[in-house]
């Protein structure tokens, strides 16, 4: 099990060390970051997140059992008007990848923002060389909604990036069947 507690100052190191290589980053992040990833740029990153009317969320992901940062994620482009927002920067920590760690903060994340936020509309970008998240975003529950060919070049390739959304009503109807496939205890 995981935890989501907001990133702060004393967890920039962490993400740092993660951001290895130009491709990571761009990988991670696309272009909000440039390589090398410097404090200053999380300090910024972070530096209006986390408060009430924040348009962005950050977090890191906690191991419940070791209490150890094994991720990252955003909740960003928080639109209150259109009661919608999108996740970016999801990061698992490559010893724990493979182990359903990915699907609980993708989890975390929608419930906090059609829970928490009270978001319609929670939508995400990944490329299409990522095979493994592309499995567990629809698995969750996430509609391909589209893809935007080459439409990122890195050094002398192109990404393609999918476009994928849930909304509130896709969100509620995926806890309902959770609740009910779940046993419950008889007590005498």
């Amino acid at each position: 099990m995981i935890t989501m507690e907001y990133f702060g100052k004393d967890d920039i190191e962490i993400v740092m060390k993660w951001a290895c290589s130009p491709r990571f980053l761009m990988q991670w992040a696309g272009p909000t970051f440039s390589y090398p990833l410097t404090k200053e740029q999380l300090m910024e990153y972070i530096s209006k997140a986390n408060q009430t009317d924040s348009t962005r969320y950050v977090f890191k992901i906690i191991q419940n059992n070791t209490r150890e940062v094994i991720g990252h994620i955003s909740i960003g482009a928080v639109n209150r008007y259109n009661r919608s927002a999108r996740i970016g920067k999801v990061i698992i920590d490559e010893k724990y990848r493979g182990l359903g760690y990915g699907t609980q903060v993708i989890k975390e994340a929608i419930h906090f923002g059609f829970d928490r936020l009270g978001l319609h509309r929670i939508s995400l970008g990944v490329w299409d060389f990522n095979e493994q998240a592309l499995v567990c975003y629809k698995k969750i529950g996430f509609i391909e909604e589209g893809r935007k060919r080459d439409f990122r070049r890195f050094e002398n390739e192109y990404w393609t990036l999918v476009e994928m959304s849930m909304l509130e009503d896709e969100w509620k109807e995926i806890k309902d069947k959770e609740r009910q496939n779940t046993p419950s205890i008889l007590h005498s």
